[in-house]
């Protein structure tokens, strides 16, 4: 089944999604070649499994011919962002339909000054998308220049999650902006990565990492009026090869 997605390293027990996973945030991080695209690919799978619909936001831009073979199943519909009425009749017929989308994007169509909504964000909220879809926001080239180039990036991820009925997966490198203790209280389950700066997670154990292992934090589901603790486990999660 597809919701057994790895293993716990210090038990036999396995790694399994549950309908939790579909209306929490989850945060993926990792140097290059760690396995967060395929972590997120068991995320969407999951999500499709649910007959939950998923948009998933490439901000590398990738053109069809460039993206993994794993997403490109029967439920693989690609679409590249631009600010045309062509693009946007695209866009509404595949929502129309509730179909999976994978949209390239260039982060520049965001706008570079706090007070102004750009037509991207105006997209991104549009209600059929906040009512029916699970995002993925995965961010892979130009770390510094995603987030400097506007400023209200975290505050826009703030309103997404107050609005959106279901959850968000963001993949991004470590970077000193997920050090922050508040923005963690974002996310339910926290996956981290390969990381050779200890200046981000200050664990030596990240240095040491083979691709697919993950440091699992996930936060307890126990009825409290405070923030749940974190549990974290050493995770290896499965390489996920679509059938011929």
């Amino acid at each position: 089944m597809r919701d057994l997605i790895g293993t716990y390293e210090n038990s036999i027990d396995s790694l399994k999604l549950k309908p939790r996973v579909l209306t929490t945030n989850t945060l993926i991080l990792g140097e290059e070649g760690s396995g967060k695209t395929n972590l997120a690919c068991r995320i969407r799978n999951y999500a499709i499994d649910n007959n939950v619909a998923t948009l998933y936001l490439d901000f590398s831009n990738s053109h069809a011919d460039e993206i993994e073979l794993r997403y490109k199943d029967e439920h693989f519909n690609y679409i590249q962002y631009d600010e045309t009425e062509s693009f946007l009749e695209e866009f509404q017929a595949l929502i129309k339909e509730k179909k999976h989308i994978y949209m390239a994007v260039n982060p520049n169509f965001f706008a570079t000054k706090k007070d102004i909504k750009s037509k991207l964000t105006q997209t991104l909220q549009l209600p059929e998308l906040l009512e029916n879809y699970y995002y993925f926001f995965h961010d892979i080239a130009n770390l510094n220049g995603f987030y400097t180039r506007f400023e209200d990036f975290l505050l826009y991820m703030l309103s997404l999650f107050n609005l959106k009925k279901y959850g968000i997966t963001f993949l991004t490198q470590p970077h000193q902006t997920f050090e922050n203790a508040q923005l963690k209280l974002l996310f339910t389950f926290l996956f981290v990565g390969k990381s050779s700066n200890l200046d981000y997670y200050n664990t030596a154990v990240l240095k040491t990492l083979q691709k697919n292992q993950f440091l699992f934090q996930q936060r307890t589901a126990n009825r409290t009026l405070l923030f749940n603790d974190i549990k974290t486990s050493m995770v290896t999660i499965n390489e996920y090869l679509m059938e011929e």
